[in-house]
């Protein structure tokens, strides 16, 4: 049994959206979408500050879809759209998808949006891995944890480009793995535990 997961280093996160653009253009995103996020914690705009100049502090939450053990956007969808793959990662079927965003409304870290009208993409033509599949008007989309990278055994894009190595992939379920190791000893925790999701992305400091 194979259980994909990602551990972010958030003392290592320095809020400069590679991680979000990279995972954009590897998965032709449409214009203002964006699968990946880098928020500032406490702040309700990006690169925000907490406290008064000039002893002010700043940090970095990065979030996307956390994959779960237990996803509660698969227990609701009507139509078996959400799936858990033989890698533990969550997916969307886009021809299941009826665009009912009940796993919206479910979703506790606001992991998904919505194409309301046909996307729309800068400049305008696909763009990406020619193997993501190309969405269209009325489906959610998702991180899909790079699905088409990660099937050829490459890290996903967000892992590959981030420039201060605050990202690191692999196999949960293989205790030998680099990452089943960073999460034992740096006490490496979840968003929202209470949920009872059980997310594979994990975070420490």
């Amino acid at each position: 049994m194979t259980k994909l997961g990602i551990a972010i280093n958030k003392t290592r996160c320095i809020g400069c959206q590679t991680c979000a653009h990279a995972c954009k253009m590897q998965n032709n995103v449409p214009s203002g979408m964006r699968w990946n996020r880098v928020l500032t914690e406490g702040c309700d705009v990006e690169d925000g500050a907490l406290g008064q100049f000039p002893n002010l502090s700043r940090g970095y939450l990065p979030v996307a879809c956390q994959h779960c053990e237990n996803p509660a956007c698969q227990r609701v969808c009507p139509t078996g759209a959400t799936y858990k793959d033989d890698k533990g990662r969550v997916e969307v079927d886009y021809d299941k998808c009826i665009g009912c965003r009940m796993c919206m409304a479910a979703c506790p870290y606001n992991a998904r949006v919505f194409n309301w009208n046909e996307p729309s993409r800068d400049p305008d033509f696909n763009y990406g891995d020619k193997d993501v599949p190309v969405r269209g008007k009325g489906v959610v989309e998702k991180c899909t944890m790079c699905k088409e990278r990660t099937d050829r055994g490459d890290e996903p894009m967000c892992v590959a480009c981030c420039p201060t190595r605050a990202r690191t992939f692999g196999d949960l379920d293989d205790p030998n793995s680099e990452i089943s190791q960073l999460v034992v000893k740096r006490k490496a925790g979840v968003l929202l535990e209470e949920q009872g999701t059980h997310p594979q992305l994990y975070y420490f400091d």
